[in-house]
This record gives C-alpha cells, sequence and structure tokens, in this order.
C-alpha cells in the first residue's frame, strides 16, 4: 500500500488527474449515501409493515425456518454437484429448486388458511417436498452423523412452518384443528389424581361426604321398604349415621346452608330416580306445530289493562326468601354460562324453582354481563337468532281450547 508521502508526491505531478479521482469519489460517496438511505428508509417501512405487527414467535418462526431451509439448500448442492454432476452455472441454477417449490406451496397453503382456513393440498404438499429434499441431502453424506443432520434441518423447518399455520389457524377460528383424547391432565383425572373442575381439596372432601351421607340414606330406605331383616336395618342405618357425624365433623353442615342445599339436592336426586321413566321429553325431529290462526290469537292475546289492575297483588317477598332464590338463580346461570349456553327465565325458574317474574327480573341483569352479551352476540352473527328473552328459541305446542266439543284444561 503506498505511503503518504508517495501519494502526496503522485498527486504534485498529477494535479489534474487527482482533482477528477477527488470528484469521482466525491460523487460515488455521494451516491452510496443516497442508495444506503434508500436502503434504511425501505428497511424502515419493511418491518413496520410486515415486521412490527407480527408476534415476537412468528418472526423468530421465520427466521428458524430459513436457517433451516439453508441448510437444507447446501445440501442439495453438494448432491447437485457431486450425483448429478452439474458444475457452473447449470448447478446454480437448478440445485435448490426442491426448496423453491417448498417456499411456494407454503406461501400457497398460508394464502389457503387466510382464505379457506384449512391449508389444503399445499400443506400436504410442503411436508412431502421437505421429506424428498432431506432424503436426497441425506443421501450424499459422508457418515451417519452429516446423515441424520441433513435429514433434520428440512423437518426442523417444515415443523416451526406448522406450529406457524396451526396459531394462525387458532387465531382466524378461534379453535384448534384437533383435541387429543389421550393427553397427560386426562389421564390424571381419570386415575383420580386430578381434578377437572377448579374446586379446592376442602370442596372436593365436602362433595364427597355428603355424598356417602346420601348414598347411606338411599340404601336405608331401600332396605326399610323391601322389608330388610333387623340385622341389616341396624348396620345401614349405622353406616348413614358414621356418614352423617363425619359430615358434620368436616364439612360443617350444621352451619353452612349451601352445603344443606346440596345434600337436599343429592337426596331428592337419588330417592326420585324413578321418576325418570316417566319423563315425556320433547322429541328434537317432530316437527314445527302449524302457526295459529287470527280467531287463536286474539284469544290466547293478554288481558287489558283494567283486567290487569284487578289482579291481586303478589305479597311482598321474605329478605331471606329473595337472597336464597338470586343465589341459586345464579349459580345456575353461571354454570351455564361457562358451559357457553344462554338459558331462558323459563330454564331458570326450572331448574329452581324460582318463580318465573324474578328469574326474567334477574335474566334481564345478567344477560347484560360480558360473557353472556358475548354468546348472544356470537349466536345473533353467526345464526340470526335474536335474544327476545325466550333465547334460544323453543317452539311452543299449539294450546287447544275444545276437544270434540268438550273444554281441555
Amino acid at each position: 500500500m503506498p505511503e503518504f508521502e508517495e501519494v502526496s508526491a503522485w498527486v504534485s505531478a498529477n494535479p489534474v488527474g487527482a482533482a477528477i479521482i477527488a470528484v469521482f469519489a466525491l460523487v460515488a460517496l455521494v451516491i452510496l449515501l443516497y442508495v444506503l438511505r434508500a436502503v434504511w428508509r425501505g428497511a424502515g417501512r419493511v418491518f413496520t409493515k410486515y415486521v412490527a405487527p407480527r408476534p415476537t414467535e412468528d418472526i423468530l418462526t421465520i427466521v428458524a425456518a430459513s436457517i433451516a431451509t439453508g441448510v437444507s439448500a447446501q445440501g442439495m448442492w453438494q448432491f447437485a454437484g457431486d450425483v448429478l454432476g452439474f458444475d457452473g452455472p447449470l448447478r446454480l441454477l437448478l440445485f435448490a429448486f426442491i426448496e423453491v417449490a417448498v417456499i411456494t406451496s407454503a406461501v400457497r397453503a398460508r394464502r389457503n388458511m387466510r382464505e379457506n382456513y384449512a391449508a389444503g393440498i399445499d400443506g400436504l404438499a410442503v411436508w412431502v417436498l421437505t421429506g424428498l429434499s432431506a432424503v436426497l441431502s441425506a443421501m450424499d453424506a459422508a457418515s451417519v452423523a452429516e446423515a441424520i443432520f441433513r435429514l433434520a434441518a428440512p423437518l426442523v423447518a417444515a415443523w416451526l412452518w406448522e406450529r406457524g399455520m396451526a396459531i394462525e389457524r387458532v387465531r382466524l377460528t378461534g379453535r384448534s384443528r384437533i383435541h387429543w383424547r389421550l393427553t397427560p391432565e386426562r389421564a390424571m383425572v381419570r386415575l383420580g389424581l386430578a381434578e377437572s373442575s377448579d374446586r379446592t381439596a376442602s370442596d372436593v372432601d365436602a362433595h364427597r361426604r355428603l355424598t356417602r351421607v346420601a348414598l347411606a340414606a338411599k340404601r336405608a330406605r331401600h332396605l326399610r321398604e323391601t322389608g330388610a331383616s333387623e340385622r341389616r336395618m341396624r348396620a345401614a342405618l349405622a353406616r348413614l349415621d358414621r356418614a352423617m357425624d363425619q359430615a358434620v365433623e368436616h364439612t360443617g353442615l350444621a352451619n353452612d346452608a349451601e352445603r344443606q342445599e346440596a345434600l337436599l339436592s343429592q337426596i331428592g336426586a337419588l330417592f326420585n330416580t324413578s321418576a325418570l321413566l316417566d319423563l315425556h321429553p320433547p322429541v328434537p325431529w317432530e316437527p314445527e306445530p302449524p302457526q295459529q290462526s287470527a280467531a287463536m290469537r286474539a284469544l290466547m292475546a293478554p288481558a287489558d289493562e283494567e283486567d290487569e289492575q284487578r289482579r291481586p297483588v303478589a305479597a311482598p317477598v321474605d329478605i331471606m326468601q329473595r337472597s336464597s332464590w338470586i343465589k341459586a338463580a345464579r349459580a345456575y346461570w353461571d354454570q351455564a354460562i361457562e358451559e357457553r349456553f344462554v338459558p331462558r327465565a323459563a330454564d331458570i325458574a326450572r331448574e329452581t324453582g324460582v318463580p318465573i317474574d324474578m328469574c326474567k327480573e334477574f335474566r334481564s341483569l345478567w344477560k347484560l354481563e360480558a360473557k353472556a352479551h358475548a354468546l348472544i352476540e356470537a349466536a345473533y352473527l353467526e345464526h340470526g337468532i335474536v335474544d327476545t328473552g325466550q333465547f334460544p328459541a323453543i317452539p311452543q305446542a299449539e294450546r287447544v281450547l275444545s276437544v270434540n266439543g268438550a273444554h281441555a284444561g
């Protein structure tokens, strides 16, 4: 490299050439600055438009998949030269055709996901082409370790792409593609080592002890009704007495109104099992009743204002009674909302025994809450169902005023 004195001597001997070189260098520097400025602005626009809105995991997925694809392309470069005998420009043009096909299929699959919520045949093509590239790259490996590495790199890229597609599928549809039947959580629940709900240990123990009392009471009643021997009756009553003692001692049954109500509910369900034989549930595929005529609607119309005024005024409700109604109705409402079902006032009244007018009052307030309002809005947007207090709409049977001239009650 020439020293400063040599450069100075050359400039002194050739001032015109030095000036021309200086001008060209200045122009090149200005052009380079403009190019760097344009590149910086372009990179900023690309970052703002494509990178910034994406979550961090998507960006990392793209970076890792690009590195894995580069490793796969390097293996195909060696395969094209060593096995296929490509050299020079031909090798440069043809070595990465499978990687280009993989990227093309991945882009098409993402477009299908955004438009049709499914990757389609292009998603399958990504895995097939990736496996082909992995096998071809591994065939030119010099050792087992290199073969395993060349097999793993494309599969890692495909796996990262698949996980990115799964995240986007959930983001677009709000649900995952499948739900595994065998998971660690389900296995632990099946073995009795975990709870499927968020109950605490004390709640689980209290429920188990109350269930023992209810089952012991059912057993003793059954023996009494079937005329069992005195020895069996004494044993059943002793078992019931022990279960009740433990429940009172460990669950606070004597003072807890909720536990008392839960015990009575279990006993009521167990003692009335035979009533299930007499139930007549509605047939879901039964055709809807015909539309009522104008005369029928006139007869079934509500009473006028004078009739409403002549109706007796309901007696005032005790504060404790109203509080218990609110508690029971709220418990059923919260359970139904967690099951993504907005109950009707009639449903609340039937399940809790609360008067229908009170249920209508409670429902008109609770349906404005966030979860219930979201369910009602989703039902309207997806199915066109409007919540009118009868949501979800269940057709009612047509009232019959007379049968063969005789009044039907």
